[in-house]
């Protein structure tokens, strides 16, 4: 396939749909230049960012939650998610690259977001894999998965090399916020310190000129935590400095009023760059979200909104059991077409682990008996994971050696203890 030249890639800018209303502050000529001599093709990312562009304009809103593993991900797609989340929080808990258990404070090394969205995508590779050769196409195993860029990791230059790992290990959507990268935080605990608004811009800029070189298009993501942060580096900027209270802190951060103005005033300027915008909220707030989203669309429209529906919220403490069954569909209505609950697979598969485990302390394997019997009784819903060496590949790859060796007597689902008694 010929490259497009700068010329074929501006015409594509101006005219397709998927490009509306984004401004980019270089030329094709740029991308061009700083591509390389060699076509490289990014398949995952570019077939993820385009499967999650069609979702988010035809479905009333996608639903996700986190996976730190492969597993983790093929249940979520079994049971019928379109859209993968790999939080930063999630991945700084229990799967980043130095080993260690961290909290949401961007401790952990650069590559660890990559990494497991790599090991997603090598098991959504794999499931499809099996499901292919046994001549079925049931389910569509590559769901979109959002990465979570943090604050960049650094300056423009960290950005742009780490949106680059995202697009190579198969991400379909990336966010970034607009920390301060070394005194990030979840956006729900306290210290959290922004960059000024041109700053982030910057940082936009950077992410989507990297995708742009590699070819790729895909969905970005900005998020503010100005509703909730209260302090900024500097005061240079003008947009900035109506928030500002006059005061410094003891480290020399200016302090900044925590306002739905601020986020609102921060999005605004990030609009023209990205695809979808994400205000990072303390509770569940639906007003507060209309708000937003009215004064956004006075501007830009048809602008989309990504809403964390976070596990740091006691939902049932902010609203009535009515109330949390019609949040998400109406916060879709407001234009929020992507909604993440990380936490919702992550925390009952730990409640579940605390809770077998203590009942396998108290009656041993019967506790593993009844789990078989629970497991055997999803079989219906769609569960897999009944069999569980033919669900990782054991099948798959004892047609990988009869196709080598057609005589071949070291198969392994063949009289194996899986066969004889499920």
């Amino acid at each position: 396939m010929d490259r497009p030249d700068h010329n074929e890639i501006s015409r594509v800018w101006a005219s397709s749909e998927r490009w509306s209303g984004i401004e980019r502050p270089y030329s094709s000529s740029d991308v061009v230049r700083l591509r390389g001599s060699i076509d490289i093709e990014y398949t995952l990312a570019r077939a993820g960012a385009e499967r999650l562009w069609e979702l988010l304009k035809t479905k009333p809103y996608l639903q996700s939650m986190a996976a730190t593993s492969g597993l983790q991900a093929l249940q979520q797609v079994q049971a019928g998610l379109e859209a993968i989340n790999v939080s930063g929080a999630a991945v700084a808990a229990d799967a980043n690259d130095a080993g260690e258990m961290y909290p949401d404070e961007g401790l952990y090394p650069v590559s660890s977001v990559p990494n497991v969205v790599r090991k997603i995508n090598n098991a959504f590779r794999r499931a499809d894999q099996i499901q292919h050769s046994e001549g079925k196409s049931d389910i569509h195993w590559f769901a979109p998965i959002k990465a979570d860029g943090e604050a960049g990791f650094g300056g423009v230059l960290n950005t742009f090399e780490l949106m680059k790992a995202m697009v190579d290990a198969g991400a379909a959507a990336v966010s970034f916020e607009d920390q301060l990268p070394s005194a990030k935080k979840c956006g729900h605990l306290g210290g959290k310190v922004l960059v000024p608004t041109s700053e982030f811009v910057r940082k936009l800029v950077a992410a989507r000129l990297a995708a742009d070189v590699l070819g790729v298009p895909t969905i970005l993501i900005a998020r503010t935590d100005a509703r909730n942060a209260e302090l900024i580096t500097s005061n240079h900027d003008p947009r900035d400095r109506h928030f500002l209270t006059g005061d410094r802190s003891t480290e020399g951060f200016f302090v900044t009023r925590p306002h739905l103005e601020a986020a609102i005033s921060r999005c605004l300027a990030c609009a023209p760059y990205v695809d979808l915008l994400w205000y990072e909220t303390s509770e569940p707030n639906l007003g507060e979200a209309r708000e937003f989203a009215a004064a956004i669309h006075a501007n830009f429209p048809d602008k989309m909104f990504y809403y964390n529906c976070s596990s740091s919220f006691n939902w049932k403490k902010k609203l009535s059991d009515a109330e949390i069954v019609s949040f998400q569909p109406n916060l879709a209505r407001l234009g929020y077409k992507f909604q993440n609950c990380s936490r919702v697979g992550l925390s009952s598969m730990y409640l579940d682990l605390f809770r077998r485990s203590r009942k396998y302390r108290e009656v041993g394997v019967a506790a593993y008996a009844a789990l078989q019997d629970e497991q055997q009784a999803a079989l219906s819903e769609g569960y897999h994971d009944w069999k569980h060496h033919s669900f990782v590949g054991t099948g798959y790859f004892d047609d990988v050696a009869r196709t080598i060796d057609s005589a071949s007597s070291t198969t392994a689902l063949t009289g194996s203890t899986e066969e004889r008694q499920f």
